[in-house]
């Protein structure tokens, strides 16, 4: 993620909050959020810390960086397939990192939909880019997340990758 600002969007008001956990203000009003909006911007700010988080970690490429963020029961749906659970995910990204050398894949536009104590979804588009073949490649496509809080950690329960 490096130095760039994620803006994490809260559905309800449209504050925003950067993954410093600033608060950037609405779009709407020229005022700080309420004592509700701020708990719920502190929640997309901690998610938003969250995806950082697993976008570094898919960055590793290293898998056992990876499944950590993931939930045990979790499913993925890919181009390629889908895919249910952590060990048929740790062979899809696996097979993903052997693929493509020098992978550098990024979260943007990371718009949350719902936040609760226990549960959140977003969408994002991602990019990737990286040499497939020994020839420079890259992809884009939309990302949908169901995010859960399980023994106090946030952990990724589904994945929707398109192109």
């Amino acid at each position: 993620m490096g130095n760039r600002v994620r803006e994490a969007w809260l559905a309800a008001g449209g504050h925003r909050v950067d993954v410093d956990g600033r608060w950037k203000g609405s779009p709407h009003a020229g005022r700080r959020p309420r004592r509700k909006d701020s708990a719920m911007s502190d929640r997309a700010t901690q998610l938003a810390e969250f995806m950082a988080e697993y976008e570094r970690a898919a960055n590793s490429h290293d898998v056992r960086q990876v499944l950590p963020l993931i939930a045990d029961d979790a499913t993925y749906w890919f181009t390629d397939g889908s895919y249910r659970g952590r060990p048929e995910i740790a062979g899809a990204l696996e097979r993903t990192f052997a693929a493509i050398d020098d992978e550098v894949y990024e979260i943007r536009e990371l718009e949350w939909l719902a936040l609760t104590d226990e549960l959140a979804a977003c969408r994002y588009r991602f990019f990737w880019r990286g040499v497939v073949d020994g020839e420079p490649s890259s992809g884009r496509g939309r990302g949908t997340n169901v995010v859960v809080k399980r023994d106090g950690a946030w952990q990724i329960q589904h994945e929707h990758l398109s192109t």
